[in-house]
């Protein structure tokens, strides 16, 4: 990740066209013309040899003739000239470059990079249209339209999107901060564009049009970053299945790359969109109205029918309306006429003056229930919509703000539409429209919420009782692979599972016998199930290779005949090993769950959780997501399936037992992280009812390539391996990583300090905090940020935060900002330097090169420390009371 001399690329003082011309249609002169005309007020050049001015403007003939180093630069020359032309502008001092050209190979791509990188220039492209800054008039692009300055950023893959989006986006009056073609992306990628933008003042929202992505754990932690900062909306083409055909387990074929995008942009906390207009459409939602946490809509009307037109378009994209209270109900018929809806569509009738709009919303926004309102004004000759736009407009912010605007038609209402607009409120054409941004908005929060969480791997609080059996999963594993087999057989699956701490049915392996099979059946207890065994066939059940509710020894003989006969016929080539006995699961009310994990070319690992049995496939109901889980995360992915409704229970038909979904799902998450060599992993069926789970059938398959494991995951998981306990001042003391379950304790630790303390560290003396505050202190991305929290029992034997010690690391790693505070009566005990140690030791070895910080002058117990630790003064000093310090952490360090 590198935001180094983006500057340069979106921001700079001057810029030289390379291939400037004035050949019409040529890319060389439209990129001239768009310089020229479109308002950048810095220096421009033109390069081109065959010609010795442009425009009135003087034209070299090669980079080395420039009279100065321009900021940037933009080729539009053949490809094999770009090269060169990158280590000419490198070595005059240039700081990025725009590469239009096309058709660049391999090894010239490479020579581009390679010339660039030791000057640290910085390369948009190849491939590209170019880029728009309107804030400052640059258009270095091909593009055939300017942008109009506005604060949303689009960032493309697509060239062609990006000409039609500023076709579409100048006719509806839309302006940008930036307009990005990425093209082939062989330096800027989405990474560093999001790592930009995120702390860019003039971008108010990030659109992106995603095609791929080849640096998964780059773009989510960039992405996380700047979803937390603005809103990020996302369109993906490629929503198409095409489905993994040589996909061993169902989850293989169910898990399209399609399904792991969606669950990688939520998790990220970004929001995707199906289109342009739900771009924008989103895009303003978020802007004005995403502060409404309001679960639920209410409608408010002058006219019936747009009501129902509202209630019709919610049920449809599954948004409630609001269930309005008794109370609220009264208010509301003491002020509008008897014959009003009386309830939610609210319709105030038609001939309704300013004051009854003005009483209505005032009423349904205190009501408890719900403050998100949806106001349609038809318009009538009784009252100017302009009117009633005004008197609502004026009424309080708090209200306002959760406040989205319909004003239907046209020319009449037109007024009304720009004093909402003006006032800040969202507003919107259509109902439809409304209520679509509102399940936007919904869908925005709840990726939020998922943007908030960062699991460990193995689950807090784990008892040695629970956690996994490694070792014995180990020997499974390395046995298959150093027999030549992928495919563990059904047993060792089984194994695997238990070993997990997986309920699975208790499963026997026989030899292909079915004397033998009966015997073994008649151990087990009738009714048994038969199952074929082989490495050659995955699904057993396609070819006959199952058979349920066996009772006696005869059916048992026969079916273990009849299925040998036909998997010969069938499948001649199939090795058989034998067969499986178990015994037959009947448990009441049970449902049929598949979960399974696999490892997709982009992402890496991800777990699916869905409707299982055999119709799996025809069904289609499952959701996947990217593992670390942890119980909010794993419910989220319950939740997104049409079976979660059925796992409530109905009628007769008790609640399923959630805690052990979730439990299974917990570890096959962690399975995932501890097993770099599992490809695949199917549980299908998974029976679930009030009493638990239990796994009926299993399949894995492994990969000597090593796909899996925490280190292949796009989401850093909990770094439990950093935590460690030490003897301290008589107390057991645990110096680890923070995590989000740490929030409630810090609320305490941060509540305990002295304000004096608290001024010294952050300049200011406020002890409380909001809760998004609090979670980014608890909820952060490991990636880029450490935070050490030391641990102790406290006086009532509860664990209690003594101290931390924060490091936040820019985008490249080469500098990180650090914080340390502890508890004020345990100021002076050496624990504000057995946290600072442990924060150097992990920048070390993570490879960032200084630590930085800003520290009070007056501080001297920071300075004192700061200087034990090797900490020199900044070679530019503030002009404040403050104090710039810095450590070189890859230089030797110094003896304590």
């Amino acid at each position: 990740m590198s935001v180094r001399n983006l500057d340069s690329l979106f921001d700079p003082a001057s810029v030289a066209v390379i291939g400037a011309s004035t050949r019409p249609a040529s890319v060389g002169a439209t990129v001239w013309r768009n310089l020229t005309r479109g308002g950048f007020k810095g220096p421009l050049y033109a390069v081109n040899p065959k010609h010795a001015s442009l425009d009135g403007r003087p034209c070299h003939a090669r980079v080395a003739d420039l009279p100065g180093a321009p900021e940037l630069a933009v080729i539009c020359t053949p490809p094999a000239t770009v090269a060169g032309l990158i280590n000419e502008l490198a070595a005059k001092g240039t700081r990025a470059a725009v590469v239009l050209s096309a058709g660049m190979t391999p090894a010239q791509r490479q020579d581009m990079l390679d010339a660039a990188r030791p000057r640290l220039l910085r390369l948009l492209g190849p491939n590209c249209i170019g880029l728009l800054a309107p804030h400052i008039g640059l258009n270095a692009s091909f593009a055939h339209i300017n942008a109009q300055p506005g604060e949303l950023a689009f960032v493309s893959q697509s060239g062609a999107l990006v000409t039609a989006m500023l076709d579409w986006a100048d006719a509806q009056r839309i302006g940008f901060s930036h307009f990005v073609s990425l093209g082939e992306h062989a330096d800027v990628d989405f990474g560093d564009m999001l790592d930009y933008l995120a702390t860019d003042a003039r971008t108010r929202a990030i659109l992106l049009y995603v095609e791929s992505i080849e640096s998964p754990r780059k773009f989510m932690s960039a992405a996380r970053a700047a979803a937390r900062n603005k809103p990020v909306i996302v369109i993906k083409s490629g929503r198409s299945a095409q489905g993994q055909k040589a996909a061993a387990s169902h989850t293989g074929a169910l898990a399209g790359s399609d399904a792991v995008y969606d669950a990688a942009i939520a998790r990220a906390g970004m929001l995707r969109v199906n289109s342009l207009q739900e771009l924008f459409l989103a895009a303003e939602t978020l802007a004005r109205f995403r502060t409404n946490r309001s679960e639920s809509l209410t409608i408010l009307t002058n006219g019936g029918g747009a009501g129902v037109m509202a209630a019709d378009a919610a049920a449809q994209v599954n948004v409630p309306l609001t269930e309005l209270g008794a109370p609220t109900l009264a208010q509301l018929d003491a002020v509008l006429p008897a014959n009003w809806s009386h309830g939610n569509p609210v319709d105030i009738i038609g001939d309704a003056p300013v004051k009854r709009y003005g009483e209505a919303l005032q009423i349904l926004h205190n009501d408890p229930n719900g403050a998100a309102v949806l106001f349609i004004h038809a318009p009538t000759a009784i009252v100017p919509s302009a009117e009633i736009a005004t008197a609502l407009s004026a009424l309080p912010q708090s209200t306002t703000a959760w406040l989205m605007g319909c004003w239907l038609g046209g020319h009449g209402v037109e007024a009304a539409r720009q004093i909402f607009k003006g006032a800040g409120i969202a507003d919107y054409p259509t109902p439809e429209e409304a209520v679509r941004a509102f399940s936007m908005l919904l869908n925005f929060h709840r990726n939020q919420a998922e943007l908030m969480e960062a699991p460990p791997v193995l689950p807090v609080g784990t008892s040695a009782e629970a956690a996994p059996d490694k070792a014995a999963v180990k020997t499974i594993v390395r046995d298959a692979l150093a027999g030549g087999r992928e495919m563990l057989n059904e047993a060792e699956a089984k194994a695997v599972l238990e070993a997990y701490r997986i309920p699975v049915v208790a499963t026997r392996v026989v030899p292909a016998d079915p004397v033998e099979a009966a015997a073994m059946a008649s151990q087990i207890g009738f009714p048994v199930a038969l199952k074929i065994l082989s490495p050659e066939i995955s699904h057993k059940s396609d070819l006959g290779g199952v058979a349920l509710g066996l009772d006696t020894l005869e059916e048992v003989r026969e079916a273990a005949q009849t299925m040998l006969a036909r998997i010969r016929r069938l499948r001649p080539q199939a090795r058989i090993e034998g067969f499986t006995v178990q015994a037959m699961a009947r448990r009441e009310h049970a449902q049929e769950l598949i979960v399974g994990a696999t490892v997709d070319r982009v992402f890496g690992p991800i777990i699916l959780f869905g409707q299982g049995g055999t119709a799996v496939e025809v069904v289609a109901d499952r959701a996947v997501a990217l593992p670390p889980l942890n119980v909010p995360l794993a419910r989220a992915l319950v939740s997104r399936t049409r079976v979660a409704r059925l796992l409530e229970g109905w009628r007769d038909t008790p609640a399923a037992n959630m805690d052990a979904v979730i439990a299974t799902l917990m570890a096959v998450s962690q399975l995932l992280a501890d097993v770099p060599e599992l490809a695949e992993l199917d549980i299908n069926p998974l029976i679930v009812n009030h009493q638990g789970v239990l796994a009926l059938d299993a399949r894995i398959r492994l990969s000597a390539d090593k796909p899996a494991g925490a280190a292949n995951f796009a989401i850093r998981p909990y770094p439990a391996e950093l935590a460690e306990t030490i003897p301290w001042k008589g107390r057991t003391l645990e110096l680890r990583p923070i995590r989000p379950e740490d929030e409630a304790r810090h609320v305490e630790f941060l509540t305990s300090l002295d304000p004096d303390d608290v001024r010294m560290r952050v300049f200011y003396s406020r002890r409380t905090m909001e809760r998004s505050e609090l979670a980014r202190l608890t909820q952060i991305d490991y990636t880029r940020e450490m935070a050490f929290i030391a641990v102790a029992p406290g006086p009532d034997g509860a664990p209690q935060t003594l101290g931390v010690a924060r490091a936040m690391a820019d985008p490249d790693n080469l500098s990180a900002e650090f914080g340390i505070i502890v508890r004020s009566e345990l100021k002076g005990t050496g624990l504000g330097r057995l946290l600072m140690d442990k924060l150097i030791t992990y920048l070390r070895a993570n490879g960032t090169q200084q630590l930085v910080a800003t520290v009070l002058r007056e501080n001297a117990r920071m300075l004192e420390l700061a200087t034990e630790l090797g900490f020199r003064d900044a070679a530019v000093q503030p002009e404040f009371a403050t104090r710039d310090i810095v450590l070189d952490l890859q230089r030797p360090a110094r003896p304590a």
